[in-house]
């Protein structure tokens, strides 16, 4: 868990950090207590970067985690949040919001706004759900459709905060890697979070992304490790980028299975490892839903996986033949 620094940021991270959107009830509902036992169990483990967003159960997560965050030292952990999805209450309440992916009452809807003035009342409303009276990093959150508000007003806003000092590090937060490398190339971005595109069933980080960060001195975070499920349980019906898997990658999921148990390692481990390898990878972040699920991840992530297993899966083209090591 030895930390790393963002960007040329003073923002330290862990290696392992925790992704808060499973806590905000994503798909199915979690307990309070059980999710503040997940928090607690990943601070247990040494994890000290979380990353939450209001879109996260309509700002539950956010709650959720801040309120067990309190009882430690603000200065001993690192949070991020996200901005361009603004919440307003809704005049009718009725109904859940499992349409956006959340078992949650559907008392807000989400208004995207990555206007100057949305990102400042989209954070001061994080703030208050929190509890904090700082966050350390901010994202722009999933700004595909939006691009042009979002280098125009958005990111300058992000900016000026930073210079400002209410936080201390910026960037941007996507399932695709365009857009995040004109972020890396074009903007002063500290980091930018990455999801489902740097994994062992999707590669696609490796030809723009993660190079760039490279030369311009830009931190990656790595979400979707698992590429929302697959990866975790390969079988029929498993998720892969919240959707049905598809034949073909279930079978291919599966052979990545099979190789890594004949390795004498687990296919979570081994997602996990190839995550965290790049040298632009600050961090790699998990959706735990309880404190099982975090020990679990925790005991992988830390789980030697030896080269033999690289060799194979380039050698029977399951990856590219040419990449990091994981070590």
């Amino acid at each position: 868990m030895n930390p790393r620094r963002l960007g040329r940021s003073r923002v330290e991270v862990t290696a392992l950090a925790f992704g808060a959107a499973g806590i905000g009830n994503l798909y199915t509902e979690v307990g309070e207590e059980a999710a503040y036992e997940t928090v607690r169990a990943a601070w247990q483990r040494g994890v000290r970067y979380f990353d939450t967003a209001p879109h996260y159960g309509l700002g539950l997560s956010e709650r959720r985690l801040g309120a067990a965050l309190r009882e430690h030292p603000r200065d001993a952990y690192t949070v991020s949040t996200k901005v361009g999805r603004r919440l307003e209450p809704v005049a009718h309440t009725g109904g859940d919001d499992l349409a956006h992916g959340f078992a949650v009452p559907a008392t807000h809807r989400r208004v995207w706004d990555f206007s100057a003035d949305g990102v400042r009342r989209t954070l001061e409303a994080s703030l208050e759900r929190l509890g904090l009276d700082r966050v350390d990093v901010v994202y722009l959150h999933d700004p595909d459709d939006h691009a042009e508000q979002a280098f125009r007003e958005g990111y300058p806003a992000l900016e000026r905060l930073r210079a400002e000092g209410v936080v201390g590090a910026i960037g941007a937060g996507m399932n695709q890697t365009a857009m995040l490398t004109r972020f890396v190339r074009d903007t002063d971005v500290d980091v930018v979070l990455c999801a489902g595109r740097h994994t062992l069933l999707d590669q696609s980080a490796l030809t723009d992304l993660l190079p760039a960060a490279r030369e311009h001195g830009r931190s990656v975070v790595i979400g979707g490790a698992f590429n929302s499920g697959l990866l975790a349980d390969p079988r029929p019906g498993a998720t892969y980028d919240y959707a049905r898997a598809p034949a073909g990658l279930l079978d291919r999921a599966l052979r990545l299975k099979e190789a890594a148990e004949r390795h004498g390692t687990t296919l979570r481990a081994a997602a996990l490892a190839f995550c965290a390898a790049h040298p632009a990878v600050a961090s790699v972040l998990v959706g735990p839903r309880s404190a099982a699920e975090v020990h679990d991840c925790a005991d992988r992530f830390a789980a030697p996986v030896p080269g033999s297993l690289w060799r194979e899966l380039r050698d029977t083209g399951l990856l590219p033949p040419e990449g990091e090591e994981p070590a």
